[in-house]
């Protein structure tokens, strides 16, 4: 009998799961952003609506920025109805995404918890699930015991300087492989015909009588129908090159993972007053993330004392904690809004589009954003989950003021 040969029965897995083409002089739209929600919207631009004649440009490697920098955590317990029904579509989606993309993404449905601390935490809180109720999300309020019950490594001892009062419980939220969904992505839009190209930065956008018309690029111009902007922290800066100024700050934000572990902790707890969130990631470290440093930056990287913090606020919560080791850290850059909720629609400028002002919400919203946003470009009007999310809320004060919300960082 022969030798076996290691890895005989395992499938065939191709060298690259995109090709590495050249641009082309003119597309009919230009996403301009290789992340999660650039990629998203290329592959819902082509499943949904047939349009394949199309470039993501993204200034470094596919997904390199933001979605390879933050903690995959999945939830639709939003306050306000318009964030509710954004968030839950993204939700049904990511139920689904894996046999769509026919590509492993890792969704695991563990379950988020968001511990309330004070009196006021627990009347927020409550208020939250029956929001949450009445948009048809699920959710139910937990005391301290059945909060321990569904994670038992927290502390919900009396005598500590934020007792866990209770806590918010959102069964179907989870976590996902954030790699693994950008490359499932990008290998459906690159089959559809649709042109991936890294290392191609846009250094500026044409305009003509009021109507983009193309962009500039590190690789020469481009003319293009329509250019999509989606690039996180990034995107004033390009909107700006247009002539528009947006009400966005970007932060940098820090996150960190410890070293591999057995699995202690089964679900997601965040907390807005002790100020971190903890999960425990496939291969077996916790992922822990916290408040956005307090200055404004383009850095990806911060200050030790807020990783300093970050672990300090953990060991609060999880005092079996004590013993791990922290791998590594990093840091993204989140763009914030005035009402801490995105900005997805139409710009001043014809045929120029905006996804951005996300927060620390995006890689949750990934496929619910790249289908509206995708629909916005095809019909150049929003759909009716991202038209609450104009621009010209802030002139018209129809704001969306999900601070409360938007967990912990913002």
């Amino acid at each position: 009998m022969s030798p076996r040969t290691p890895g005989a029965d395992l499938p065939d897995h191709p060298d690259w799961l995109w090709r590495t083409p050249e641009p082309k002089r003119s597309y009919d739209v230009v996403i301009v952003g290789g992340g999660g929600h650039g990629l998203a919207t290329a592959h819902y631009l082509a499943k949904n609506h047939g349009i394949t004649n199309v470039a993501v440009l993204e200034k470094g490697w596919l997904a390199g920025g933001n979605m390879a920098r933050n903690t995959t955590i999945i939830r639709s317990n939003y306050l306000w109805d318009e964030s509710a029904g954004i968030y839950e579509h993204a939700l049904k989606l990511w139920e689904g995404l894996e046999e769509e993309l026919d590509y492993p993404i890792l969704f695991s449905q563990r379950g988020v918890l968001n511990l309330a601390h004070s009196l006021q935490d627990v009347r927020d809180s409550v208020r939250r699930v029956e929001a949450n109720r009445l948009n048809g999300v699920d959710a139910e309020w937990l005391d301290a015991q059945a909060v321990k019950e569904v994670c038992p490594i927290v502390n919900i001892s009396p005598d500590v300087r934020y007792p866990v009062l209770g806590g918010t419980y959102q069964p179907r939220a989870g976590i996902a492989k954030h790699d693994y969904v950008a490359w499932g992505f990008a290998r459906s839009a690159d089959a559809a015909g649709i042109d991936i190209i890294q290392n191609c930065e846009v250094t500026g956008l044409d305009v003509v009588d009021g109507r983009v018309v193309g962009v500039q690029t590190s690789l020469g111009p481009i003319a293009a129908g329509k250019v999509a902007l989606c690039s996180a922290g990034h995107t004033s800066v390009l909107a700006a090159m247009a002539g528009i100024e947006l009400p966005l700050q970007s932060h940098p934000l820090q996150a960190l993972v410890s070293e591999l572990l057995e699995p202690v902790h089964p679900t997601v707890v965040m907390s807005n007053a002790v100020h971190v969130y903890v999960s425990q990631a496939h291969k077996g470290e916790l992922v822990m993330g916290a408040g956005i440093d307090a200055y404004n930056s383009y850095t990806q990287r911060g200050a030790f004392h807020i990783i300093e913090e970050q672990m300090s606020a953990a060991l609060e919560l999880f005092p079996v904690f004590a013993r791990a080791h922290v791998l590594r850290t990093w840091g993204g850059i989140v763009d914030v809004s005035p009402d801490a909720s995105p900005i997805v629609g139409l710009t001043p400028v014809d045929n120029l589009y905006l996804n951005c002002g996300w927060g620390t919400g995006g890689f949750k919203a990934t496929p619910g954003v790249g289908w509206v946003y995708a629909h916005t470009i095809a019909h150049d009007t929003p759909h009716a989950l991202n038209a609450p999310f104009s621009l010209d809320r802030f002139t018209t004060g129809a704001l969306v003021d999900e601070h409360g919300a938007a967990a912990v960082a913002h």
